[in-house]
Order: structure tokens, then sequence, then C-alpha cells
């Protein structure tokens, strides 16, 4: 609850009462007690992954985890396809938030709160990593929101947003709430998107190339409003609206007088208010049956401050004709009541379509699979 409540005091505009229930984590109950459409299995995959968070896959198969509080960046080998079997690596520690990891040409990416590093040929030498090459090191420093989730496009560049350092306000420095992006050198750094308040998850539709991410709402409205998004980026250089627009039509109380929510692009769906949409992937795997291919999966982590807590869970979002049709709960079980045991983070699909998720409170990776089910170890 320390973490909560000082979180709390940095953002000084509570939208409710942070209940009291939420201050003792649960203790982790057993994977029963997530719940599953019928036919998924769901498995711990990694565990003493310290503050689990954002993941990313490597040329041969490795799982590469970043963290924030933790300060360490991990390596996870799944040996012989068992879940829980697997070796931890760590490839660094004490890092400034390395939340964000990506993978490109055998090289591992990891954006700390002010730079972006990498480790060279990492999957060869993952017992004993190479000193980081700094790639980029010039962004703003703060720390509300200051840590980055970061993937690489279609285009080869690296795409790297910069939430905003404060609940809401009207930031002075352009660069501030926009995704960016740059070559894979740290060169050519150019906002692709602005008026984007924080998101820590997005990917790339499998057809369409459209990048596509979640969007966290501000706080100090009130326990519903506003909501989480889902956006898409149709075109480069669009505004999403904040601070002055919420959701598809919230004027915002503070920043919103005298604008027009038709000046600025909507979201493609919205999401619960404060549930804390982070990670999202499209599933492009083939395990899963039909009806998801081509879903959004999205973990999210959970509200901090909301009176009744929502989220701590991972949801889908189906298209249709490329367009949100709906929005839907996939795994909960994680928070019972009043109390959370775990906070989903990211999602990835792995190459045999079996989606993992990171939680950053159980320092767990799940492994959520459809039809036989393995072993547990």
């Amino acid at each position: 609850m320390r973490h909560i409540l000082l979180l709390a005091i940095l953002m000084a505009v509570p939208c409710g009462t942070i209940r009291a229930e939420l201050a003792d984590w649960a203790p982790f109950p057993g994977l029963e007690a997530i719940s599953l459409p019928e036919g998924f299995v769901i498995e711990i995959f990694a565990e003493n992954v310290d503050g689990a968070r954002s993941l990313c896959l490597g040329d041969s198969g490795t799982v590469f985890v970043g963290s924030r509080g933790a300060g360490n960046v991990y390596a996870l080998v799944d040996e012989d396809g068992v879940p829980g079997a697997g070796e931890v690596h760590l490839i660094d520690s004490g890092l400034d938030s390395p939340n964000g990891v990506a993978f490109l040409d055998g090289d591992l990416y990891v954006a700390e709160i002010g730079r972006i590093i990498r480790f060279d040929e990492i999957e060869g030498r993952l017992d004993d990593p190479p000193e980081p090459v700094v790639v980029y090191d010039d962004f703003p420093y703060y720390r509300l929101h200051g840590w980055k989730f970061i993937a690489f496009g279609p285009d080869g560049r690296l795409y790297v947003p910069l939430g905003v350092p404060c609940n809401v306000c009207e930031p002075e420095d352009p660069v501030l709430a926009t995704i960016t992006r740059m070559n894979p050198d740290g060169t050519g750094q150019e906002i692709y998107a602005s008026g984007v308040r924080n998101t820590v998850g997005f990917d790339w539709h499998p057809a369409t190339g459209e990048l596509w991410f979640t969007e966290n709402g501000r706080d100090g409205m009130g326990d519903d409003v506003p909501p989480d998004e889902l956006n898409r980026v149709s075109e480069m250089g669009g505004h999403f609206g904040f601070p002055y627009v919420h959701g598809s039509d919230i004027i915002d109380p503070e920043y919103g007088e005298g604008r027009n929510p038709s000046d600025y692009t909507a979201p493609e769906i919205t999401l619960g208010p404060h549930v804390a949409a982070l990670g999202m992937r499209f599933y492009d795997g083939d395990m899963f049956p039909e009806e998801y291919r081509g879903r959004i999966f999205i973990a999210e982590h959970g509200s901090w401050n909301r009176s009744s807590p929502i989220g701590y869970r991972v949801t889908t979002v189906t298209l249709e004709d490329d367009r949100a049709v709906s929005y839907d709960i996939f795994a909960r079980g994680w928070l019972s009541g009043e109390e959370a045991f775990g906070r989903p983070v990211d999602v990835l699909v792995m190459p045999d379509g079996a989606l993992l998720v990171s939680d950053d409170r159980a320092d767990r990776v799940y492994r959520i699979s459809y039809g036989r089910q393995k072993d547990r170890l």
C-alpha cells in the first residue's frame, strides 16, 4: 500500500477514496482462481521475475522481460517446452525503470526513463551479457509516466512514447504527450502521434500495418470518467485529444473550454474507466479457436485509486472489417472482491500460439494455451 499512497500523493488528484481493503495484497491463491473461457488453460511460464512488465521475443525464442522498480532486465528460456521449467537469466540490474524491451536483428533494446540502450547479439550471451551500448540519451527526464514501452514497427523504426509528467496538463515541450519513432541507431527522431496522455502498450495490425495503442485516461474526474482508450493511428501526425478531450466527447474541465471533439481523433473503442490498460497484441497465432484470430488482447493493470477497484484482468477487443466492435473480459481472478494478488502488465503471442501474460505484483509470467494441458511443475 505504501507505493499506492505515494503515487496518490504525487498525482495529488484522487478520483475517489483509496480503499483500505487494497492495503494488504492478497497472497497468491493458486491458478485455479483465474477464470478463462472453456478449453483454455493457464500455467506458470516463469516465476521469481521481480516486477515482470514488458515482454518481447528474440529470434531464437528467448523471452525478454523488462521491469520498473526492480531495475532489472531478464531473459527467460523455456526448456523442452515445459512451462515453469526454464531458466531465468539476469541480463542487467540497477537500471532506471527499464520497462520497455524490443528486439531487432539479434540485439535487445531497453528503454530506461532517460535513454535507450542496446545489448548486442544477446541470445548467444545470456550467461555473460555484454556491456550495453547507448543508442539515445536525450529524452526529457521525469519519473511520473516516464517509464516507456517500446517496439519496432513494420518500417523497421523504433517507436517510443513520451507520456506527460502530470495527471493533466498542457506540456510546453512538444515532444511530450506523443508517440515518437526513430531509426535503430537513435537518429531521425520524429513525432508520429500527439495528444497521447500515456501509452504503455501498442501493436500493428497484421494486415493493414496501422498502429493501435492503449491509452490511460486522467484521474480526478470521478470513478467512471474518463474511460481508458484503444486508439488507431491511420496517418502520421494525428492528435488524440489530450488534455482537451477524453474518450469520444468528454471535455476536460480544466483545459477543454472551447474545444470541439470533432477536431481530434476519437478512440476506436472506449475501455473501462481507470482499468490501466497497458500491453496489447493482435492475436496472430493458430492455437486459439478461429473466433480469436485477429482479436486484440489487452492486459489491464488495475485501478489504483478508484473507490471500487476495476481491471486486474485480460480483456479482448473484437474487430470486424478492421473496426473495433466489442470489448470483453477474457481472463479474470487476479482481483477478488476488494483484494488483488496480481496485476497483468503485458501480453505476448508465442510462436506456438500460446499467450504469455506478465504480472509485476506476483513476479510471474503466465502461459495461456488452448487444448491439451501440459504437466504443471
